[in-house]
């Protein structure tokens, strides 16, 4: 398999990953066949994947330009992926050029491209960390320099959670993370859910098994479960619902019916 050259040193390029898979639904080019070949057997059994990831990013912009238009113009964006049009600091700069982001992942191409595309951008940093390890972004030194967390800061995990499973503790990962943010601060989140998908959820299943045979398992939480998350804070409305029903900006019946599937919302910080 010939290595593309923009293929950071050091990575196994035949191994699918879960952020190339992510930027192929999306229509990115910074993907391998491997990723490809992994995604369209996932598509197999869930045709609408490209919708759904096209309704999280919907949602992540929603909810980023609310957080601005509450005067959080701090932003942590963990899980982040590889970079594509309208990113969080393109849509947060456009309501307050002031606005600061940091972005997280612990993929190498994700890291190598952010890096990359934010060279020569002020106020953004991009940090090679895990979810896993709250205290390494915490303490980075990119996350120290441009963000105060004696002010609110919006925490972005925008389909990440769902890549960890209970004995990663993800619950207590959260936890640490709010923990660490000022009152005011808010949590926007998404998480893959059997619950909306317009489709047998046996059918579903086939494509949580493709991701567990890449070792990277998708985790279907409950809407229950996915709520745990948001302790310590308040759920805005209209609470956790299915991606478009999130303070929506056009009709919802004008939504692809597999949009639904997944689940969203946003805390705040008291």
């Amino acid at each position: 398999m010939e290595r593309p050259a923009w293929a950071p040193p050091g990575i196994d390029i035949s191994v699918p990953s879960v952020s190339r898979m992510y930027d192929f639904y999306l229509g990115g080019s910074h993907n391998f066949e491997v990723d490809r070949e992994a995604a369209r057997k996932a598509m197999e059994f869930m045709p609408g994947l490209p919708k759904i990831m096209q309704a999280n990013r919907a949602f992540m912009r929603r909810a980023v330009r609310h957080a601005v238009d509450n005067d959080v113009t701090q932003f942590l964006d963990i899980g982040s992926g590889i970079p594509t049009f309208g990113n969080v600091h393109e849509i947060a700069r456009a309501a307050d050029p002031a606005a600061r982001v940091v972005y997280v992942d612990h993929d190498p191409v994700a890291v190598a491209h952010s890096r990359a595309v934010l060279e020569g951008v002020e106020d953004t940093a991009v940090v090679s960390a895990d979810l896993r390890k709250p205290a390494d972004i915490l303490h980075s030194p990119e996350v120290t320099r441009l963000l105060d967390t004696e002010r609110p800061v919006a925490l972005l995990l925008v389909a990440v959670l769902h890549f960890l499973e209970d004995h990663d503790r993800p619950y207590e990962a959260v936890a640490e993370l709010i923990d660490a943010l000022a009152p005011g601060s808010l949590m926007i989140l998404t998480h893959a859910s059997y619950e909306g998908i317009p489709s047998m959820e046996e059918q579903a299943g086939g494509t949580v098994g493709v991701y567990r045979n890449i070792r990277n398992p998708l985790v279907m939480r409950s809407g229950a479960e996915i709520t745990r998350f948001f302790e310590g804070t308040e759920l805005l409305e209209p609470g956790l619902v299915p991606l478009p029903l999130w303070r929506p900006e056009s009709p919802v019946e004008e939504e692809d019916p597999h949009t639904f599937s997944g689940l969203a919302g946003v805390g705040r910080k008291a």
